[in-house]
Formats: C-alpha cells, structure tokens, sequence
C-alpha cells in the first residue's frame, strides 16, 4: 500500500490534508490505468479527478486497509467504463446529427473497410485451413475440439476417454506439428503430413 492505513483514517475524520496524501500517492498510477482504459488523453485527467471525486464521497465506507487499494482500483475500473459508455451515447446520438451526404460516404467507407475485413478473415481462414491440412486427421480434430470448439480438457477426457495427462500430452504434440508445418510453409516447403 502506498500509503499508511492511519492516513486513511484521518481523511475518514475529515483530514483536508491526509487525503491531499492519498492523491498524491495514487495519483499516477491511476492516471496509467485510466490511460489504458479509455485511451483518449485529453480525458484522462477528468476521469481520474471523478475517481477522486467518488473516492472522496465514499471513503467512510472502507472498513479494514487491506480492501483500500482493490476498492480504489474498483472505483477507478466503474469510472472508466461510466466514461466509455457516455462516450458511446454522444456518438449514437452525433450519428443522427449528420447529412444524408456524410451518413452515405460514411457508409462507403465502412462497407469498403467491411470488405477488406472480409478478405483478411478469408486469408487468415485458408491459412489455418492449410495448416491443419498439413497434419493428421486425429491431430485435427484434436486441435478443432480444442481451440475453436472451447471444449475444456474435462469435456476432451470424456470424448477421447483417456486421462487429463494423455490428453495435454495429445495436444502438445498435436501444436507441436502445426508449427513445424507452418515453419516448412514460411520456408517453401510443401509440409509433409504428419501423424501419431
């Protein structure tokens, strides 16, 4: 903790200067994370002055030191995403203030974008497609289970009925595979298949 719980205390009491203290101590640091939370400078400081704000108001409901800076930390995360969806509003609401004009340039423009999307997901799709055509059926399924499908190791152990330590060692292999197969790509090589 930055600062000393019997500061907290006095600031509690209605210390001007105690809680000055705590600013100061903090102050940096929740700039940073406000920083990387909305990632617009030019708002930072406002944000984080409402961190204190709150902080202020709310700071004879803190019991034990321990919770302080979680709790700051909390105030801080609820005032970034306060923030983010105010922003949010003003943008749904600027949308309706524009031309016909601007709305179907703005239109062109993300279509245009949309398309590009499109293709890069496309390429992404027919390189991993490529990549698991370079490895075993079982290796494959494995991976898709896994990686796309989310199936946990629990549901895996089920499916395959083996134990938890087969199944990483499946997978870790199965990975294994896949790198070396996009290694020999990158190279020129036609990836030879490989299996278990």
């Amino acid at each position: 903790m930055l600062v000393d719980f019997e500061v907290i205390k006095r600031a509690q009491a209605g210390d001007s200067a105690a809680f000055n203290e705590i600013v100061l101590a903090y102050r940096k640091r929740i700039l940073g994370i406000v920083m990387r939370a909305i990632a617009r400078p030019e708002d930072v400081e406002d944000v984080a002055q409402e961190v204190f704000l709150r902080l202020y108001f709310s700071l004879d409901q803190l019991r034990t030191a321990e919770v302080f800076e979680p709790w700051l930390y909390r105030l801080t995360v609820n005032a970034a995403y306060d923030y983010l969806r105010k922003q949010k509003r003003r943008q749904e609401y600027r949308m309706s203030d524009l031309s016909e004009q601007q709305v179907l340039l703005a239109d062109a423009t993300a279509g245009g974008k949309a398309e590009r999307d499109e293709q890069y997901n496309k390429k992404i799709r027919e390189s991993v497609d490529a990549l698991l055509g370079a490895v075993s059926e079982a290796d494959r399924i494995l991976l898709m289970l896994k990686e796309v499908e989310g199936l946990s190791l629990k549901e895996l152990e089920k499916v395959y009925k083996v134990n938890e330590n087969a199944l990483k060692v499946r997978l870790f292999r199965a990975r294994q595979r896949v790198l070396k197969a996009y290694g020999e790509a990158g190279k020129g090589k036609a990836p030879a298949k490989s299996g278990e």
